[in-house]
């Protein structure tokens, strides 16, 4: 196992932070799985896995330089950490024992992904931590009080880990010094092709429920059972045609998602702490439909639906929210006789 780090270039800047050096850290089992991250966003721009016949190719559809990677216009966030409340918060309000917080509009009047200054616009500290069997980068930053309208000084830390055998975690963290909400995930849009549409991927989710969504994609009510609808997953099926923009609501932990190519036969499967799992089949990507993103994390909106799985975070609580992905390379399946 080695680890590679290496200089991409400097960040243009902004108001709360100038311009940064950026960095690349490679994290490589040496046995299949290769994974780089960039301290800017502490964005996730490779993972590369064979395939069947053991072609590596990179799964994350990603920025191709820097430069692009800061133009959300162009990046749609691609591989990013975002926060401090992923997804969207409708009205850009919430209240918090009964005092209201006006957090940044910038989708309209909702709140989406942090605000205008998230946490992708920012270049993180990073440290590697070696182990036998797996390496470890932790990325940390800390936002102050008010940032983007929240509550609370926050000090946030995302860890990629991978191991031997294909498995790569993510691992979010934070801490805060007044009562706030926070909702962390990676905005990876997955193409276990490699290159071309994600049409041909077959998807399952071990959902019976889904949020319902209005043209904002703000929730519009309690969860909807998925039998009968174009949202039931349940059974492994291509995803070509469908446009997905939803929060499947998770039945257990013991798996949330599956996603296999079947030409290339590379699989993914995807395991969680958290209530919910943001599908979206990435319309809006530089490329349509390049990439399949599966955001785990908490329900949209949920600061301001009391019904919905609670995101507070208080002074002396830590949040926590891990996520495991497991590759591997199925067989091709046998023809059948005519």
């Amino acid at each position: 196992m080695r680890v590679r780090r290496e200089a991409i270039g400097t960040t243009t800047g902004h108001a709360e932070q100038g311009p940064t050096a950026v960095e690349a850290y490679t994290l490589d089992t040496e046995d299949g799985l290769a994974v780089t991250v960039w301290t800017y966003g502490a964005t996730l721009v490779e993972v590369l896995v064979p395939d069947r016949a053991g072609r590596v190719a990179n799964v994350v559809v990603r920025a191709p330089d820097l430069a692009t990677q800061q133009d959300r216009a162009r990046s749609c966030y691609l591989g990013a950490t975002v926060g401090r409340y992923a997804r969207c918060i409708a009205g850009a309000r919430f209240a918090l024992d009964g005092v209201e917080h006006r957090v940044d509009a910038n989708e309209g009047r909702h709140h989406v992904h942090g605000g205008t200054l998230g946490f992708d616009r920012f270049v993180w500290e990073a440290d590697v931590e070696e182990e036998r069997e797996r390496l470890s980068l932790r990325l940390r930053l800390d936002r102050p009080d008010g940032d983007q309208g929240y509550p609370g000084a926050l000090s946030a830390e995302t860890v990629y880990r991978v191991e031997r055998g294909g498995r790569l975690t993510f691992e979010h963290r934070a801490t805060t010094t007044a009562a706030t909400v926070v909702a962390l995930t990676n905005h990876a849009a997955w193409n276990l092709a490699g290159a071309g549409t994600v049409d041909g991927h077959r998807l399952a989710i071990n959902a019976g429920r889904v949020l319902l969504v209005d043209r904002d994609v703000v929730p519009v009510g309690p969860p909807a059972a998925v039998a009968g609808t174009p949202f039931d997953y349940s059974t492994a099926r291509p995803i070509a045609g469908e446009r997905l923009d939803h929060s499947f609501v998770l039945d257990d932990q013991a798996w949330a998602a599956e996603l296999v190519d079947p030409v290339s036969g590379r699989a993914m499967l995807v395991r969680t702490d958290q209530p919910g799992l943001q599908v979206y089949s990435g319309e809006v990507l530089p490329e349509p439909r390049a990439g399949l993103c599966l955001q785990t994390g908490a329900w949209p909106d949920s600061p301001n639906r009391p019904d919905y799985p609670s995101s507070r975070l208080d002074p002396g609580e830590v949040y926590l929210h891990r996520t495991t992905h497991e590759f591997s390379a199925r067989a091709r399946a046998p023809r059948t006789a005519a």
